[in-house]
């Protein structure tokens, strides 16, 4: 395993207490780096706590979709810290499994909100603070989804495309200073999203993946590692495919 070096680095992980979340957290905690999860869930929170068990790690219970909530927690953060360095926006859900005829308007505000509002919210409140310190890598967990679409998946499909779009834009806005905004776009791991599919769907998904296997979250964690160090000092605005081969573009 490569050691990429997070010394000295503050982060924040949003939904960090399991999945792709908790792994990432795992490196960075590795890789030297202070961590804060930020998570609604603080039985799970708690026990990501207990799994990793270092002084460098601690917990905010934060809803990523409410912008003030955001606003004081990095306050508090930054207070603690006396920086912030590191912001990855990994929360999400991947809502129901319906055609768009048939897909409720209320779960569709809820995954876009959660998917990709969230993440505008948290890059708006984040920014100022990483443009004082002149320093700054923002990593955006999107989806092969967001690039290809997943039939019976509008709304998690648009939002994860929503969020490579946003990721673009902001790296670009930035790419004058020292802060990297970059995008992964997974195929599907086996965490607990996969609670929220139905079976059809999920073997569609593995059927589209040419090595013929879902993503270990550890792999993840990797090249999530890499795009948030210091090394990465020239990619930003960019899409890093993570899907096995899927990805055609």
């Amino acid at each position: 395993m490569i050691n990429f070096d997070l010394t000295n680095r503050v982060a924040i992980v949003t939904g960090g207490a399991q999945g792709f979340g908790l792994a990432i957290t795992e490196r960075f905690i590795k890789s030297g780096a202070k961590v804060v999860i930020w998570d609604i869930d603080e039985n799970e929170a708690k026990k990501a706590k207990e799994k990793i068990s270092s002084n460098n790690l601690s917990y905010q219970i934060v809803d990523v979709s409410n912008y003030k909530i955001i606003n004081k927690n990095l306050l508090e953060t930054e207070k603690k810290n006396g920086k912030i360095d590191i912001f990855i926006n990994n929360a999400g859900m991947a809502g129901m499994n319906k055609a768009v005829s048939k897909y409720p308007i209320e779960e569709w505000n809820k995954v876009i909100n959660l998917n990709l509002n969230s993440v505008f919210y948290c890059c708006k409140a984040i920014v100022p603070h990483m443009i004082k310190n002149n320093y700054g890598r923002i990593v955006n967990i999107a989806s092969i989804a967001g690039k290809e679409g997943n039939p019976n998946a509008s709304a998690y499909s648009t939002s994860k495309a929503g969020v490579i779009g946003l990721t673009k834009s902001l790296g670009k806005e930035l790419a004058d200073k020292n802060i990297a905004v970059n995008c992964v776009t997974p195929a599907a791991a086996k965490t607990r999203i996969f609670d929220q599919m139905t079976e059809e769907h999920i073997n569609y998904m593995l059927s589209k993946i040419p090595r013929n296997r879902f993503a270990k979250v550890n792999e993840l964690a990797s090249l999530v590692t890499w795009l948030s160090s210091e090394e990465n000092s020239f990619s930003t605005a960019a899409v890093f495919d993570l899907s096995g081969g899927r990805a055609t573009y």
